[in-house]
């Protein structure tokens, strides 16, 4: 990872296997959202930050022969994964560009939908990224967001260990000009972006033991961990203690743990005059 490239949970193996497997967990979430849109035969699609597979799959087979869908990833490599997946499930009307969503360079007014997912909370200069994604969209085409107030997540009993390592991946994205609350503000955002017949849709989960998210947050921390040990926010002995106690709090059933709050927020870009 780069100066110019921030994105707060890196580019491990480890992170690719979550991203991954956090498709298939949130594939029913997504595909709710797409039906609100009406995405169909025919659409031209962008999925922004797509990650090693994102939703590429749910949109070809909704898009078909006669559409398209274009993943824009960052990372050279996780592109050159969200490739090997498209090819390996025949998604031939699928292509992954290796771009800055801030400057994709896609033709202005020639996509139906654009979409992203836990994209914005990673990154700083979310603003950037929306005004991109309204810019390739036609008038009456779609934006779509999926994203979290990541600072919302709980667990009962409460436990001191995720206070604290809550408050280290904050301080970080504080220190990165990322906002983990950037749930909340999409709409707004939508909204400040032109876009007009918004809709929301706010979600929250439980996570029993032996779900897949349930130790989300330690990932999190493990893929941030070289950055908040070169940042001087905790000590790597501290960091240590402190994933042990959490993820022993965690194991236990009688544990409630609650996830962030997750908004989903979409609107058209108005028809020309």
């Amino acid at each position: 990872m780069s100066e110019k490239d921030p994105y707060l949970l890196g580019y491990r193996h480890a992170e690719q296997q979550r991203l991954e497997r956090q498709a298939i967990e949130l594939a029913g979430e997504s595909e709710w959202l797409f039906d609100q849109i009406g995405v169909s035969e025919g659409w031209r699609v962008v999925e922004v930050g797509c990650g090693p597979r994102g939703c590429l799959d749910l949109l070809s087979s909704r898009v078909g022969a006669s559409g398209h869908v274009t993943g824009l990833e960052l990372s050279k490599e996780q592109a050159e994964t969200a490739r090997r997946f498209a090819a390996g499930h025949h998604l031939s009307n699928v292509e992954v560009l290796a771009a800055d969503a801030r400057a994709t360079g896609l033709a202005t007014g020639a996509f139906d939908l654009a979409t992203a997912r836990l994209v914005l909370v990673n990154v700083p200069e979310p603003q950037r990224i929306v005004a991109e994604m309204v810019r390739f969209v036609r008038p009456g085409g779609f934006v779509a967001l999926h994203e979290p107030d990541a600072t919302f997540q709980r667990c009962e009993p409460p436990h001191p260990a995720q206070k604290r390592l809550l408050q280290l991946l904050d301080s970080y994205a504080q220190m990165n000009g990322i906002d983990r609350m950037i749930g909340l503000k999409v709409p707004g955002m939508l909204r400040d972006a032109g876009l007009v017949d918004l809709r929301v849709h706010p979600l929250v989960h439980v996570y029993p033991v032996g779900h897949g998210r349930r130790m989300l947050l330690l990932e999190f921390v493990e893929n941030a961990r070289s950055r908040l040990i070169e940042c001087s926010l905790v000590g790597n002995d501290e960091l240590d203690a402190l994933t042990a106690a959490l993820r022993r709090h965690l194991e236990d059933p009688a544990t409630l743990v609650v996830s962030s709050l997750f908004i989903q927020a979409w609107g058209r870009v108005p028809e020309l005059a």
